[in-house]
């Protein structure tokens, strides 16, 4: 069966010169018409793969949780708007919306956004949460979303984000001895490459500090997205008090190899085999994330494993509770646990930052501010 959108990337190299992974990124995730976030639904059983809300009600009622207490630290504010980046299928907000009533005054203040660039999920959304409490509206990006005091939320939103690849040629040479890993071809097959010449100097002030290790060949990932989430968070928290929770796979500190993933059906598969029917996906630098909010003058907490956030939220109590409530189900309870906090299962590999505004305090689940 022929693939229309690797056609025309082949096509788009041969008439305009290599692409940067960034760029392949972009055009297979978001291509409009051909694709993979704007033509389905990938989530679930039956999608490429399954986040902690599919898993299990808990992971979202502990969330919720956690936004009574972030509302009730920025002052209780009448009005505030809760945002979540890359919703799903709604699943995470409806589960902390059912936690939310718990506080009726809480959930009185609450105005819904999801920031969703899929067709097809926006229509899956608009159905799970067809029936919640509150006002809820659609924005194509955090900047387009309502102003006033916010909580932010961005689960498996991060991973998404198109990379930038670079790879040390001449370690002796430092930051000038960086070339980009471009996506080029090999006679009518998409390979990747190296750019001949090294990367600019302004691309070059934006690498890690942990670059200065890099050995030769050593190969670093960047996310200029993530940087413009910063600024945008940071601009949004100097005018209107906030939190922002992300949580997502990927080390604590810088590290140097090839990250990049594509999964069809929960299994791994080439980045190159399927473009647009497949989910790429690369781990985040939370050490990275952690220098960006520095550098803006953010106030960032220390990444944390999903496990210790999680059981700081009362996770395992809440397991309890749903054991005696549906003594039926307590295994699966008990399966479910496991999974989003085992330390070979997502309990380690997955952690949790927050960004928030100046004077809040320490978020509820996290360490001392980094």
């Amino acid at each position: 069966m022929t693939n229309p959108l690797k056609e025309r990337l082949i096509a788009k190299i041969k008439a305009e010169g290599p692409l940067s992974v960034a760029e392949y990124m972009t055009i297979c995730l978001l291509d409009p018409i051909h694709g993979y976030y704007p033509t389905r639904d990938p989530l679930g059983s039956d999608g490429d793969f399954i986040t902690a809300p599919e898993i299990s009600q808990m992971f979202g009622e502990v969330i919720g949780l956690w936004c009574i207490q972030s509302w009730q630290d920025m002052g209780s504010p009448q009005t505030v708007q809760l945002i979540e980046l890359g919703p799903g299928r709604g699943i995470m907000m409806s589960d902390i919306l059912r936690a939310a009533q718990l506080d009726k005054d809480f959930l009185a203040a609450v105005h819904v956004t999801l920031v969703e660039a899929s067709p097809a999920l926006e229509a899956v959304q608009a159905k799970t949460l067809g029936d919640i409490p509150c006002p809820i509206s659609w924005a194509a990006s955090l900047e387009k979303a309502p102003k006033g005091p916010a909580i932010i939320i961005g689960n498996e939103f991060l991973d998404c984000l198109p990379i930038r690849q670079f790879i040390q040629k001449d370690r002796f040479a430092g930051r000038a001895g960086w070339q980009e890993r471009m996506v080029t071809l090999h006679g009518e097959t998409l390979c990747f490459g190296v750019s001949p010449a090294a990367i600019s100097e302004g691309l070059q002030a934006t690498l890690p500090e942990a670059q200065e290790e890099a050995k030769t060949d050593d190969l670093l990932e960047i996310c200029p997205a993530s940087a413009q989430i910063v600024d945008q968070i940071k601009q949004r928290f100097e005018k209107d008090s906030g939190r922002a929770l992300f949580i997502d796979y990927g080390p604590e500190e810088t590290e140097f190899g090839d990250t990049l993933q594509a999964l069809k059906r929960h299994e791994k598969v080439g980045v190159f085999s399927d473009p647009g029917n497949t989910d790429l996906t690369a781990r985040v630098d939370f050490g990275a994330l952690v220098e960006l909010a520095k550098a803006a003058e953010l106030p960032v907490t220390t990444a944390v494993p999903q496990r210790e956030f999680l059981s700081k939220l009362g996770l395992e109590m809440r397991a309890v509770a749903l054991s005696r409530a549906k003594p039926e189900s307590k295994e699966k309870i008990a399966r479910q646990l496991h999974r989003l906090t085992a330390s070979d299962e997502m309990g380690e590999l997955f952690k949790a930052i927050c960004f928030q505004s100046e004077g809040l305090g320490l978020p509820l689940g996290f360490r001392e501010m980094a």
